[in-house]
């Protein structure tokens, strides 16, 4: 067994940017009624006798649909926004954060910037634009997120505006990227291989724009109120429809309060679950008929966050309530939200995901709501393909004799360091064959809509900049995800993508001595409970407890449809390895013809795994 300890010190990620200055579906109106004209209003939640809504309730119902001060605090000389911009700065796409490797006497206040990119979509522009901005303002480095979005990190506060007028000027936002409304809504990344995906692509988009907010607070605080960001799938009647709510309702779905906690909807191509489905609060499963897309099957109440020690949270799995026909998508996922907007928990932010309120109703009054709002039954699920987890790395076809190259990147950060040159290669690359740009839910990169021609080209740069092939990887590292964690997030309790690296270095050397490199395992660590990357469907999740230890998850399924289970708590970094090695043998040696790691601990079970962990761990194993 290795001795060699993991890696903890503080590595690889540049600083903050230096001061540079002072640089001053319309649906039926029943189905999503704002709370402002029903008669129990927003604070009180639509249920009699509601208990006092939380702070945070408070700041959005007093911030005029998202402006608050926040024009007050952009001018004024602190380094950060008070408590109520804080909150507020979240819709708007930013987090106020600040550097916690220095001591607390010591902050330096920064801002995380993130962009809003439904279905990890982006021209060649997009992207080099980001590359700039990560330079100019930012820390030097890009990562896309587990939701296909893009962040930059290390931005300070003379500079935000001048970041966001640039996203804004290359047709992108970051207004809904955070807060508490509908998220950034994902979709499986692989181009085209089929005209229905352009259509189930079509439909996303469709849903996407018709959830953003409406609020004119974006382009009031940071586009001098000149609206640039718009939809190009916006017909002309659509945004003269837009602007006159604009005018009187500004917030016709979210109301003044918008929703009790953030919301994710995501959507599937048939049989792909890149995205983790189950895991949003609305889940799209395309069901594709003849060749034709006939809509979706309708998963709720997924989500995955949890506190530690707290039995009344937890990730829960999409419950599948019906088939939405394509005509009908934004109005019942409308209909969807402003239930959760009405009856979410707004007095305990711990309880507000829609997860809590169908399990407090039960699924089948859910439903009965759902039916009632919109004036009709949903109609029963449809058959569907398996689901998997694809990463579409390397070289792989799509329409029009097209192709697209999956490069894998590690925990998201595309960044430069001594040995691969990867934010230099991929901007290279971009400028060079002008590729569209897909960022996937595992926070890889795809370039799309190459010439077969190119290929050796592309190849030859990828190695000139040090990139490794994805053939080249292991697959418990191409599997692998992490969050920030620490400096920058604030709900950090431990490392993540700082340490994860190293404990993939000596995962892999331990699966290479008992023949299982070739499995597909997935590996995913979280610096808090909150579950950013997903820690609770992988076969392996590493959760944050407190400085350096972690509870160990086991027993997910690589599909995406089962969570894992807590194996063991408080496991200290250096002996994650040891703990998964018995683990990993046992498996080698009892597992079932065909059987995946994560279905194996899940039929052996955590008591068993213990014992054999126990025998083992002290001892050198078997050959």
């Amino acid at each position: 067994m290795s001795s060699k300890k993991i890696k903890t010190g503080k590595p690889a990620l540049p600083p903050p940017a230096p001061r540079r200055g002072n640089a001053q579906g319309v649906g039926q109106r029943k189905a999503y009624l704002s709370p402002d004209k029903r008669k129990d209003g927003p604070a009180s939640n639509g249920q009699a006798g509601a208990k006092r809504s939380s702070g945070v309730e408070h700041i959005k119902i007093a911030g005029r649909n998202l402006r608050g001060n926040l024009l007050e605090n952009l001018r004024d000389s602190a380094e950060c926004f008070d408590e109520t911009g804080k909150q507020l700065l979240k819709f708007h796409g930013i987090y106020q954060q600040r550097d916690r490797d220095k001591k607390k006497r010591d902050k330096e206040y920064m801002f995380m910037v993130r962009s809003r990119i439904p279905a990890g979509r982006l021209t060649a522009d997009q992207y080099l634009a980001h590359d700039l901005l990560a330079d100019r303002y930012g820390n030097g480095t890009l990562r896309i997120t587990t939701r296909q979005g893009i962040q930059l990190h290390g931005v300070i506060k003379t500079h935000l505006k001048d970041t966001l007028r640039a996203i804004n000027d290359i047709l992108l936002t970051t207004l809904a990227a955070c807060g508490d409304v509908v998220r950034n809504t994902m979709l499986s990344p692989a181009p085209a291989t089929h005209p229905v995906h352009e259509a189930i692509e079509r439909e996303v988009n469709r849903l996407a724009e018709a959830l953003l907010p409406r609020t004119r607070a974006y382009h009031e605080v940071w586009l001098d109120d000149d609206k640039v960001y718009n939809s190009l799938s916006e017909t002309a009647r659509e945004r003269a429809l837009n602007d006159r709510r604009e005018t009187t309702n500004e917030e016709p779905l979210y109301g003044r309060a918008y929703l009790p906690r953030k919301f994710k909807i995501g959507a599937t191509y048939p049989g792909d679950n890149s995205i983790d489905v189950y895991s949003q609060d609305v889940g799209l499963v395309a069901i594709v008929e003849n060749e034709t897309l006939a809509g979706f099957n309708l998963l709720a109440g997924g989500g995955l966050g949890m506190t530690h020690k707290k039995p009344q949270t937890y990730p829960r799995l999409g419950s599948l309530i019906g088939f939405v026909p394509v005509l009908k998508l934004i109005e019942v996922t409308s209909a969807i939200v402003a239930i959760q907007r009405d009856h979410g928990d707004r007095t305990d932010r711990r309880h507000a995901r829609m997860k809590y309120l169908i399990d407090d109703w039960g699924l089948d009054r859910f439903v009965r709501e759902l039916e009632r709002r919109l004036g009709y039954s949903l109609e029963p699920p449809r058959s569907a393909e398996p689901l998997q987890n694809n990463l579409y790395l390397g070289w792989r076809k799509q329409l029009n004799e097209r192709w697209f190259f999956g490069v894998s990147v590690e925990n998201g950060r595309i960044m430069d360091t001594d040995g691969v040159r990867l934010k230099a290669g991929l901007k290279a690359i971009v400028e060079r064959f002008r590729p569209g740009v897909r960022l996937t839910p595992n926070q890889d990169i795809l370039l799309t809509d190459l010439d077969g021609a190119v290929r050796a080209e592309l190849n030859d740069l990828l190695d000139a900049y040090g990139i490794a092939s994805p053939a080249e990887l292991s697959n418990a590292r191409k599997y692998s995800m992490a969050c920030p964690a620490l400096p920058t997030c604030g709900l950090a309790l431990s490392e993540s993508e700082r340490v994860l690296p190293s404990v993939i270095d000596l995962l892999e050397k331990e699966l290479e001595n008992m023949g299982l490199q070739d499995e597909r395992l997935s590996i995913r660590m979280t610096g808090c409970p909150n579950g950013c990357a997903r820690p609770y469907v992988a076969d392996i999740g590493l959760v944050g407890r407190s400085l350096d230890r972690y509870a160990l998850f086991l027993g997910g399924r690589s599909d995406g449809t089962r969570l894992n289970s807590l194996f063991k708590d408080l496991v200290p970094l250096d002996d994650i390895v040891p703990v998964l090695r018995p683990v990993l043998y046992a498996f080698r040696k009892d597992r079932q013809a065909g059987e995946q790691f994560g279905n194996y601990c899940a039929r052996v079970g955590n008591e068993e795994l213990d014992r054999i962990v126990e025998k083992y761990r002290s001892h050198a194993l078997p050959t």
